[in-house]
């Protein structure tokens, strides 16, 4: 990818495509007049007319053939009224320009920066935000069809017309891309048939990534996993012929490994789950059950990209949930790596068992706090939808440092309560301390609840991404399929944390 360092003008740019936003107002538009001049009293009068559409992220392309030779066409992105533009609509703006370059196959643009950025927003904050956007949006979910003969494309060029600082503008659009691109990786972990990522290949692209990105990783097989007693991953494991994963990945940035924040993720390749099989309609999309782990190893490649100066910890577990002879049943007790021990009530609960065991590992690997990312619940989207994360937390004060993060990258997250009562019931049972399915009731509450009980006094933060994971359709920031949630919220968390 080409990021021209260099401020072009609208005479000098060499790339094919101009990118202008458009408000209802342009007199609103910071130095309008110099895009006017440049193209002719035309444009105002389309604008005028109509011609031009200004409303939020509607587009309006039109062809060019003037002074600049080499420019082919302009792209107008409408923003509607300026007292509602947000970081959130310029996101979402960008990320429609994405979708119309892939489409059209585009593979090169230059941004006239000024006219997206408002008293609030600035130019720096615009090439950022243009980062993520439009590679958001540029996205597609890969494919296995053998019938397509169409060249790819590929977006790597952008120029900037701008009157700020070229420098800050290049930085913070690089910066918005490898937020956007650890996203798309994230997206396609998630869409990845499960006969293809298994728990050992997704060691394995974990054990890239550490590679890249220089962090200290270890992977820990079944036999090792035996050897320690890690009997949640294990119990889950015992219906497959693949074999278990702990995945573990050290980020230290400062001289003592202190002040760690703990990333776990649910790593369930594929859940049938188990003997309490699930329907036939409700297997499909279960490739997507490892979700909480791609949101882990998304946050970790920006880490890796942009080397905060914050200690992180990822711990995956990752098994898929199979049925077998061996497979566990109802009625079972297992002992945990903590030495509590849990009556199955519910295969399918499986997930909840997974984080437990690697929950209690980040705990000995030395977090100083806990975020858990799952797609844990189908509870969560009847009580939330689709487009809600859902939240627990024993720590108010970390969970409103968490928030700042998820409100900045505009990813709705929503607490429940999690209350004595609550716990009662997860530690309700007549033969273990715990049972992994209180009942249905409450679901997504008993679900992190059960996490919880092994976080203990560590701060703890459980996001349920059960609803949020994976889009049933297109949407603005991107394809049908997996949305890479969470990501950019985790990796500002730490970079939040770098900084203060």
């Amino acid at each position: 990818m080409n990021i021209e360092k260099n401020v072009k003008t609208f005479e000098t740019i060499t790339s094919e495509t101009l990118i202008i936003g458009v408000q209802k107002h342009r007199e609103q538009m910071k130095n309008w007049s110099l895009f006017s001049q440049f193209f002719g009293e035309t444009i105002d009068v389309w604008l005028r007319n109509g011609e031009i559409n200004t409303d939020a992220q509607k587009l309006t392309k039109i062809p060019y053939s003037d002074v600049n030779a080499q420019l082919k066409r302009i792209i107008f992105v409408g923003l509607g009224e300026q007292k509602n533009n947000t970081t959130d609509n310029l996101r979402e703006a960008f990320a429609t320009v994405g979708k119309e370059m892939k489409s059209s196959k585009i593979s090169n643009v230059a941004i006239w920066m000024d006219s997206f950025a408002t008293d609030r927003i600035n130019e720096e904050e615009v090439a950022y935000l243009a980062g993520e956007g439009l590679y958001l949006g540029y996205y597609t979910t890969p494919n296995y069809k053998t019938t397509s003969n169409e060249v790819d494309a590929y977006f790597d060029e952008v120029q900037f017309v701008t009157t700020a600082t070229i420098e800050e503008v290049a930085t913070n659009f690089e910066v918005g891309k490898i937020y956007a691109d650890a996203v798309n990786e994230a997206r396609t972990l998630i869409n990845l048939p499960p006969n293809i990522l298994t728990a050992t290949e997704l060691a394995n692209y974990a054990v890239e990534m550490a590679t890249k990105y220089n962090f200290e990783i270890e992977v820990l097989n079944k036999a090792q996993l035996e050897e320690i007693g890690m009997g949640g991953i294990l119990a889950v494991n015992r219906g497959s012929v693949e074999e278990p994963r702990l995945i573990t990945i050290k980020y230290q940035a400062t001289p003592k490994w202190e002040n760690v924040i703990g990333l776990v993720g649910k790593g369930v390749t594929y859940d049938t789950g188990g003997y309490s099989l699930k329907p036939k309609d409700g297997m499909v999309g279960m490739k997507g059950d490892m979700g909480g782990a791609a949101a882990v190893l998304g946050a970790m490649q920006i880490i890796g990209a942009t080397r905060p100066n914050q200690n992180v910890l990822a711990v995956i577990g990752a098994t898929d949930n199979m049925v077998s002879g061996d497979a566990i049943k109802p009625d079972d007790v297992i002992t945990m790596y903590n030495g509590k021990t849990v009556e199955v009530l519910n295969t399918d609960a499986e997930g909840r068992l997974v984080l437990a065991d690697a929950t209690t590992y980040a705990k000995q690997q030395g977090a100083s706090c806990l975020i858990d990312v799952a797609t844990l619940t189908g509870g969560v989207i009847v009580a939330l939808g689709h487009d809600k994360t859902g939240a627990l937390t024993n720590d108010e004060a970390f969970f409103e440092e968490f928030m700042e993060a998820a409100i900045e990258k505009g990813e709705f997250v929503w607490r429940l309560p999690l209350t004595n009562n609550d716990k009662k019931r997860i530690r309700k049972s007549d033969v273990a301390d715990l049972n992994n399915s209180p009942g249905r009731d409450g679901h997504m509450i008993f679900g992190g609840g059960f996490v919880g009980e092994f976080a203990e006094e560590t701060p703890w933060i459980h996001l349920d991404i059960a609803g949020t994971s994976d889009a049933s359709a297109p949407h603005v920031l991107g394809p049908k399929g997996g949305t890479g949630v969470m990501v950019r919220t985790l990796a500002t968390l730490v970079e939040q944390r770098a900084n203060d």
